[in-house]
């Protein structure tokens, strides 16, 4: 199965050589399952020449906020919708979650409650997985249709699902330790409260559910391509 990555940012340029971009990222953490992939940088106007120039998309995070002017975003919005229309497998990813929640009719925007930032536990229907988070903005109203699949304390709209093709997740399951580590030491400080930072620091040597979270994201995939060719 062919993956397209929409890349809707840059990993940090201080973690880049030692840890790649956010293709690389989600390569390593889908590694293995018989996946192709392909990337389209879209934040720099790279866009596929269509809905099917892969058998299903990936959308990245990114600093960027999906409320904000940037040039990308309204293609990227007609996008999305086109790929819905057509029940492509999609899953987004924190701004990817964000952005196919807004661009179905949701509502994202900054959090007043502030940031959730390392690793984090989610309920699952009844079963808690832990995974690495870094964000400030939420979906703060759900798209009609869209299914609650996930949720914390902090964050109510963790992960939702729409029809059975798209598949969104506010938390990070491709940020490992060094990615977490790298964030709090070049982007935390002056932007992220310290509590939450030293709370950061103190979940690196935890743990989280990537592997289970990457097998999910995996079948998804693989399930979604085989109802759209029923």
């Amino acid at each position: 199965m062919h993956i397209g990555i929409l890349q809707t940012g840059h990993s940090p340029e201080e973690l880049r050589e030692d840890i790649g971009d956010y293709t690389q990222m989600f390569q390593r953490l889908l590694k293995g399952r018989g996946f192709s992939f392909s990337t389209w940088d879209v934040v720099d106007m790279a866009f596929p020449a269509s809905v099917e120039a892969a058998d299903g998309w990936l959308i990245s995070g990114s600093k960027h906020g999906a409320y904000e002017d940037h040039p990308f975003i309204p293609p990227l919005e007609d996008f999305i919708r086109e790929a819905h229309a057509g029940k492509r497998p999609m899953i987004g990813i924190c701004f990817g979650h964000q952005i196919i929640a807004q661009a179905l009719g949701g509502k994202v925007e900054k959090f007043p409650g502030g940031w959730s930032v390392g690793r984090q536990e989610y309920d699952f229907g009844g079963n808690k997985l832990a995974l690495n988070a870094w964000h400030q903005d939420q979906v703060t109203r759900r798209p009609e249709g869209a299914k609650l699949e996930a949720s914390s304390e902090f964050c109510e709209n963790a992960a939702l699902s729409y029809g059975g093709h798209i598949f969104t997740l506010q938390p990070h399951p491709e940020f490992d330790e060094a990615m977490i580590d790298g964030l709090i030491r070049y982007r935390a400080p002056g932007l992220v409260p310290p509590p939450l930072i030293e709370q950061a620091s103190q979940g690196l040597a935890q743990g989280t559910d990537s592997d289970l979270m990457a097998r999910r994201m995996a079948e998804f995939f693989i399930n979604a391509r085989q109802d759209a060719h029923v």
